[in-house]
């Protein structure tokens, strides 16, 4: 009886000290049980953790074996792995960030996709620029023709006249009679006066010259003078009479006097009167 209990004892020292190969075995058969489980509680993925696509490289990870069964590493080796950024992302962010830099410190009228420039407004030149040219300017009138020294007695002064005016109303000018006679000194000392250039020049540029014979028994010409140096009394030519375009006396000489009747006094009388 002893000896059976000794035995007992001594095959269950034994059995803890050493264990057999198949208590060997169940942690492992444990573990893939353990395994398999969580694969079924996940479910099937298209593809196995880390052989998604990596992100910025266009590289699509190694496809799942045929069989279903899961790569060498654990889920949780294979999630730390694809949290990891790979190298080709990085280069690619290397790449990529000379050009983000360059786009952001391009100027604010320059395109940043297609490397294509615009400018924010159009030129200004062409019908559409919305500029306003000047008006041109008005052409400036010929000179106006100076009749020659001497009064002719034949000539219609009433129609000269009225062709000065209307002149006058096109280029602004004034219109100048002058009422003298081929015999009178003094008109033969104006008349030289207004054959120096000088002179000309200023009745070219700002009057219509009319010479009027008064000094015949030219009963229109005397009617005319009477109309404009209205003052009546004996005249001492000659009278010089300036009217604006419109008809209106602006100075007669028969009551204000004459000028000087030299280069000088007829050229500050012209310019005093000039338009």
């Amino acid at each position: 009886m002893s000896s059976r209990t000794l035995r007992s004892v001594r095959s269950g020292r034994r059995t803890t000290s050493s264990p057999s190969p198949l208590a060997r075995r169940l942690p492992l058969v444990a573990a893939a049980v353990v395994v398999a489980g969580l694969a079924t509680a996940c479910g099937p993925s298209p593809a196995p953790a880390g052989s998604a696509v990596r992100a910025g490289t266009g590289t699509q990870a190694p496809e799942r074996p045929a069989d279903g069964t899961a790569p060498g590493a654990s889920p949780e080796v294979s999630a730390t792995a694809s949290a990891l950024p790979s190298s080709p992302p990085a280069a690619s962010a290397s790449a990529s960030a000379p050009a983000s830099a360059s786009a952001a410190g391009s100027p604010p009228g320059t395109a940043r996709s297609g490397g294509a420039t615009g400018s924010g407004a159009g030129s200004g030149s062409g019908p559409g620029s919305g500029g306003t040219k000047p008006a041109p300017a008005a052409p400036t009138p010929a000179p106006a023709k100076v009749p020659g020294p001497g009064y002719d007695g034949s000539a219609d002064a009433r129609a000269l006249l009225d062709a000065a005016l209307r002149a006058a109303k096109s280029d602004g000018r004034m219109v100048l009679l002058d009422f003298g006679a081929n015999w009178c000194g003094n008109c033969k000392a104006a008349d030289k006066v207004f054959a120096q250039p000088a002179t000309t020049a200023l009745l070219a540029d700002d009057y219509h010259l009319v010479k009027v014979d008064i000094g015949g028994d030219n009963s229109a010409n005397s009617a005319l003078l009477r109309e404009y140096s209205p003052s009546g009394g004996t005249y001492t030519m000659p009278v010089l009479v300036v009217v604006t375009p419109s008809g209106t006396t602006r100075v007669d000489t028969h009551a204000t006097g004459n000028p000087p009747l030299t280069a000088d006094g007829i050229n500050t009388f012209l310019r005093k009167w000039a338009p």
